[in-house]
């Protein structure tokens, strides 16, 4: 598996996705976190189909990170199960990437 990865998660509002985003960038579990507001999701939840508004943050981070990123989202997310999905990152500028480790390596 790569090192880098993508990790998109959604949230409810905006400000919890702020809220997220920020924790994670200060903790240097991920290096940036772009938030991309008013996203719409149609999902299964509950016995039925659900068609709500949510905000996407889309984080890049290593995947050795990848546990501690699921541990602190669930801890500051108000979903019972909120969506955390990595994506490896397969390629991309060297020196974006090596930024990345970088600002997430302690």
């Amino acid at each position: 598996m790569a090192d880098e990865i993508i990790v998109l998660i959604t949230a409810g509002a905006g400000e919890e996705a702020a809220k997220i985003a920020r924790s994670l960038v200060e903790e240097r579990l991920v290096a940036c976190v772009n938030i991309v507001p008013e996203v719409r999701s149609i999902f299964f939840w509950d016995n039925s189909a659900r068609d709500e508004r949510e905000t996407l943050l889309v984080c890049k981070s290593r995947a050795q990170r990848l546990d501690q990123i699921i541990a602190r989202v669930k801890e500051l997310h108000t979903y019972a199960v909120p969506e955390i999905i990595a994506l490896p990152i397969i390629g991309g500028s060297r020196s974006y990437l090596d930024w990345l480790k970088e600002a997430t390596t302690e």
